[in-house]
């Protein structure tokens, strides 16, 4: 069991029969009255962010989350289907599960597919991946100054802005948290 007084980034706790994540806190000491623990709460499997307050004295149980690397295999309609690498035990999830995860993400890439009591509730994409530009507009000779960027689409169908300098066929390296060109290849 984990005391409020405990919270740090980060944690995952079963609060209310659903897992959050503990996203800030703080310890409050007021002049008058008991101390108490103010938190914001990231409900994990759909997103959304509560605000709570705790005495530190009050306990939860961890919650325990399963982060399994899996190869994405291939999209078929709205099911995306992944195998585990070594017991090579293939699932496959909904495009609800999924949600854009996968939008930097080619087939037979290796993600880490997140679940609590069995039930997968994300799937996280490698950090970093480097992908090929198959559409964008000419850029212009002499117009960098600018730092100027275009619209670029990669080979898995997501829209990037790259500088004025990239072109179709070249390889980039994008952040897959922020959707951001980094470098060319």
């Amino acid at each position: 069991m984990i005391s409020a007084g405990d919270f740090r980034n980060g944690i995952t706790i079963e609060l209310e029969g659903n897992v959050f994540q503990i996203i800030e806190f703080q310890h409050v000491k007021p002049g008058k009255g008991a101390a108490f623990v103010r938190t914001k709460l990231k409900n994990i499997k759909n997103g959304g962010v509560v605000e709570k307050t705790f005495r530190p004295t009050e306990k939860f149980p961890p919650a325990r989350i399963d982060r399994k690397d899996m190869q994405y295999l291939y999209a078929d309609g709205d099911m995306y289907n992944f195998m585990d690498t070594e017991t090579y035990e293939q699932i496959a999830l909904n495009a609800d599960e999924v949600g854009d995860a996968l939008k930097f993400v080619k087939e037979n890439e290796m993600v880490k597919v997140c679940s609590h009591n069995g039930s997968v509730f994300a799937i996280e994409p490698p950090l970093f991946v480097e992908l090929e530009i198959t559409e964008t507009e000419p850029g212009f000779k002499g117009d960098t100054a600018t730092g100027a960027n275009k619209p670029a689409i990669v080979e898995t169908g997501a829209q990037v802005n790259v500088p004025l300098f990239v072109e179709i066929g070249d390889k980039i390296k994008i952040d897959t948290r922020t959707g951001e060109y980094l470098s060319r290849v």
